[in-house]
């Protein structure tokens, strides 16, 4: 079974000079979803949505071609997939001639869903669409200006979380206070946090205070998204709840986890911070 310390993380590698799905490190989800309490299958719906900003490949006459890149993991797949063995993997087409990029969407499909054993959706943008891409905020009001004195930085406390049960609303609360570290090499995950409910009306106050006692706490983009939902399912009973959480990129990679009650799929906003 591989573990996050069996990865390329936090170790000097030398970088593929062609195309190589051995690559990619798959860790099962159901070593973070143990700590959660979760054995059998996760109370929610959800997907893994990566942007890649570093893909190139070259043409049959050795011209190199670049494109961005969507991926779509679901989280019903039982693996996800270590960020710098993406990287990686992903930089080994830099070398590779392919007749077009409908070659490299099928190697792109066939490897990922692999790894992850799970079918994953593979979109690309050519150069002749970047003008179209947009800069966009999550939706909803931000709870960052509450004047509150925070004093705990982790780990993750569920008990700051309150819901006011006379209050029946439906509504969307953003943060761009999310931070936590890599489990392996420590580096800091910075994220913005959508968080849609409708229920017992969440406290703010105490949302914020819980979401930033993530900030001195080790674990996976995903690991996290996943114990904010459990959380606030746990200590705010909603009726419909869904957690999205847009990471900063490293690498040329952004992972933007997102758990939901209810099936579906999220929008892909690039925001300010990607």
């Amino acid at each position: 079974m591989n573990t996050p310390h069996d990865s390329t993380l936090g170790q000097a590698t030398v970088y593929p000079t062609a195309y190589d799905p051995g690559l990619l490190f798959p860790i099962a989800r159901a070593q973070g979803r143990a700590a959660l309490g979760i054995h059998a299958a996760p109370p929610f719906h959800g997907v893994d949505v990566w942007n890649g900003y570093e893909l190139s490949w070259l043409d049959r006459r050795g011209k190199p071609q670049v494109a961005l890149a969507q991926f779509r993991i679901p989280a019903d797949s039982r693996c996800l997939i270590e960020s710098k063995s993406f990287k990686l993997y992903l930089n080994s087409f830099a070398s590779t001639a392919l007749d077009d990029a409908a070659q490299l969407r099928q190697h792109l499909l066939q490897d990922l869903s692999a790894a992850a054993e799970g079918a994953v959706e593979v979109e690309l943008v050519p150069a002749a669409a970047f003008s179209a891409q947009r800069i966009e905020e999550l939706e909803g009001d931000c709870i960052d200006d509450l004047p509150l004195t925070i004093e705990h930085y982790g780990p993750p406390r569920p008990d700051f979380l309150r819901a006011d049960d006379r209050q029946r609303v439906e509504e969307a609360l953003v943060s761009h206070l999310l931070k936590s570290n890599c489990p392996v090499t420590g580096q800091p995950d910075w994220a913005s946090v959508q968080i849609t409910y409708a229920g017992p009306r969440i406290e703010r106050e105490g949302l914020l205070r819980y979401l930033v006692s993530f900030r001195e706490h080790s674990d996976f983009h995903e690991q996290c998204v996943e114990r904010i939902f459990c959380d606030l399912s746990a200590c705010c009973a909603p009726a419909r709840l869904a957690v999205y959480a847009r990471y900063t990129r490293r690498g040329g990679l952004d992972i933007n986890p997102w758990r939901s009650s209810e099936p579906g799929l999220p929008p892909n906003p690039r925001c300010a911070r990607q």
